[in-house]
């Protein structure tokens, strides 16, 4: 038979009460015993003692045990069901005392843990969903594709209307792209290799520009001088810089697009992408920056390179933030993007070892932010 469970603000007033009462007793005899005086004529006054010192206790112990005890538990139950509800902005409980202070910080630690562990079960399970979603549409897709292709060049050859087959040749580039994008991202691979971050993105930039996409001065390029290799693809952290810039040139096609390089150690912060950020720096600021996601195999203090790409756009909707780089999930219109770029540079970073996440940039819009660890366990952030 299970015990019926009894409340704790109960079990400490009654037992706490229970001790005051004895030793007010006890102290109360002793004195009257050791002063010589008689018990019976003391009896009344030392009745009313004790009955007035057990009033006390329990108005007082009651408020010191709410305080203290029941609200900061309230608050951490609050806080758990706030976390299972997906609600990752609710601060830990405030408290007046260290151990339930530290029962709240670990408590709030675990269930970090828990949902990053869930993250990667999640990612994974898309993976390799993905993976089989690519295998079939490359089979079903790419043999008639072809087949579509050899007509069109046909038609074109017999004197078809150029502008026509024209038209059905960049269509028929648009799905191939596509089935290219599901492919490389469901594609196994693990960067082992090492990679100038500084190179790069200069590649990038320079490809670009000499395409005609940021004329005059609306690319800003800031890059940390002797900066030390990072863990990664050369060519798959050129395609990263190219995926960014291409979205931040989508994002703000008649602004300014900053992209620069910083040397800097990783820091996690809590999963709180909702909650105000104080004081937020801009991009280009190495004294401080925003909130990072957490990654388990990644210690803090890891000496490493952060690549950010601002623009001066309208930025990205806070709902957004969490899903910004699942697959398929795009805020374009329709017609004019699959979803898969920033997916795919979020499985190119991870799979170098590091993060990536996005934040309002202080021309107004976004700023996609990645942190690479240095190759080697090179440490070049020690007098930054």
């Amino acid at each position: 038979m299970v015990r019926p469970r009894r409340s704790l603000r109960i079990e400490l007033l009654v037992n706490l009460g229970f001790v005051t009462s004895a030793a007010v007793l006890l102290v109360g005899v002793t004195t009257v015993a050791l002063s010589g005086g008689d018990l019976r004529e003391i009896g009344w006054p030392l009745l009313g003692l004790w009955l007035g010192s057990t009033a006390v206790f329990a108005l007082y112990g009651a408020h010191l045990v709410h305080r203290l005890v029941i609200r900061p538990l309230r608050a951490l139950a609050a806080g758990a069901d706030a976390l299972a509800a997906g609600d990752l902005s609710q601060a830990g409980p405030a408290t007046e005392t260290a151990e339930l202070a530290h029962l709240g910080d670990r408590f709030r630690a675990m269930a970090e843990d828990l949902l990053d562990v869930q993250s990667q079960v999640i990612r994974v399970e898309k993976l390799a969903g993905i993976g089989r979603l690519a295998a079939g549409v490359a089979h079903e897709v790419r043999n008639p594709l072809g087949a579509l292709s050899t007509y069109v060049e046909v038609l074109r050859r017999r004197g078809a209307d150029t502008a026509v087959t024209s038209e059905m040749h960049r269509a028929i580039e648009r799905i191939e792209r596509t089935v290219q994008s599901l492919l490389d991202y469901a594609g196994p691979g693990s960067a082992t290799s090492r990679a100038d971050l500084n190179q790069a993105v200069g590649t990038a930039a320079g490809f670009l520009s000499a395409q005609g996409m940021f004329p005059g001065r609306s690319l800003a390029v800031d890059l940390e001088g002797d900066l030390p290799p990072v863990v990664g693809d050369r060519h798959a952290l050129e395609q990263v810089v190219l995926n960014l810039l291409i979205n931040a040139r989508q994002a703000a096609p008649a602004g300014t697009v900053t992209v620069g390089t910083v040397a800097q150690r990783y820091a996690p912060s809590r999963r709180d992408s909702a909650r105000k950020l104080d004081g937020e720096k801009s991009p280009t600021d190495r004294r401080g920056w925003t909130s990072r996601p957490r990654r388990r195999d990644l210690a803090p203090g890891t000496p490493g390179a952060v690549l950010y790409v601002a623009d001066s756009g309208p930025g990205v909707a806070e709902a957004d933030r969490e899903r910004i780089f699942d697959p398929f999930f795009t805020t374009k219109e329709p017609g004019e993007g699959t979803g898969l770029g920033l997916a795919i540079v979020a499985r190119t970073v991870h799979e170098a070892g590091g993060v990536v996440w996005v934040d309002r940039a202080r021309e107004g819009g976004a700023v996609f932010k990645i942190f690479l660890p240095l190759a080697g366990g090179t440490d070049a952030c020690a007098d930054r």
